[in-house]
């Protein structure tokens, strides 16, 4: 089985490749390797890997920016992945499509469903919806993949962004009045690769189970890297609502995704985020 995966370089890009079947045989593109916003590359890259399998984990994930940059994010998480599943179709190959929980409002209270409607409120969300309309129309078989609050041992996320402050600072701030859950890219990974090989087609969502909010996230993070020796001096972390720290783009205060469905498709729960989390921690510890 040949698998091409389109965003190579970003932390899931990087775990698909980490956790793939010992028989798939992988062409990995970065940025650097394919302009995914480029329908001719894009068709070339395809047609030159003759893959089974192609994964998009390319994304303009920068969520504050998107709100200046709404054409540069319109292209890279609206057209894109449309061009991908296409030529992926033309190709033969299967197209697996990462999204996010930012397609809804947030104002929900119950963990929402693939079938539920969408409602994003910021450029990023809402451009990340225009991926999904983009992949379900040019491969109607695609598989598209809703995820929340990811991060890695390595790149750029919530839990390395919070190890360097707890390095550097004796107290902490953190939005308390967010609810989602923590999801460890390689978790997300194994499950892209189980759906992708059980023929899985149309919405699904995934995120490590639990719920937590950035507070909580934050507090957990402290204990447990404090537990592994990687924190040397205790960190007060003060939990403040969103009023209190403005951003650019909306954020859904309530985004927990119903797994129910994709979890009894992968024939059962993901571990808890907490328990992922010391996962990763342990990782950065034997990185140094």
């Amino acid at each position: 089985m040949k698998a091409l995966i389109f965003g190579a370089g970003g932390q899931v890009g990087r775990a698909l490749a980490a956790t793939a079947p010992a028989d798939a045989q992988l062409v990995a593109l970065d940025r650097s390797s394919c302009d995914v916003t480029d329908l001719e590359a894009v068709t070339r890259a395809i047609r030159d890997a003759a893959p089974d399998m192609v994964f998009n984990a390319a994304a303009y994930t920068a969520v504050d920016r998107a709100e200046s940059e709404p054409e540069a994010a319109a292209r890279l998480n609206g057209a894109a992945p449309g061009f991908m599943a296409g030529a992926s179709k033309a190709a033969g190959a299967r197209f697996v499509h990462i999204s996010t929980d930012f397609v809804f409002n947030g104002t929900g209270g119950t963990p929402y469903r693939p079938g539920d409607p969408t409602d994003p409120q910021s450029v990023y969300g809402a451009t990340k919806l225009q991926g999904e309309q983009a992949a379900a129309a040019a491969d109607p078989d695609a598989l598209i993949v809703r995820t929340a609050w990811v991060y890695a041992a390595q790149g750029a996320n919530f839990v390395l962004t919070m190890l360097r402050f707890m390095g550097e600072r004796e107290r902490l701030t953190i939005v308390s009045d967010q609810i989602g859950t923590p999801t460890f890219a390689p978790s997300l990974s194994r499950a892209l690769w189980s759906l992708a090989g059980s023929q899985a087609s149309g919405i699904h969502h995934y995120t490590d189970a639990g719920v937590a909010s950035w507070y909580d996230f934050a507090v957990a993070i402290h204990e447990e890297a404090t537990a592994l020796g990687l924190l040397q001096r205790p960190v007060a972390i003060m939990p403040i609502p969103s009023v209190d720290y403005p951003t650019p783009a909306r954020r859904p205060a309530f985004s927990v995704l119903d797994k129910s469905a994709t979890w009894a498709a992968l024939g059962g729960p993901a571990p808890h985020w907490r328990v992922n989390l010391r996962t990763c921690l342990e990782e950065i510890r034997h990185n140094g």
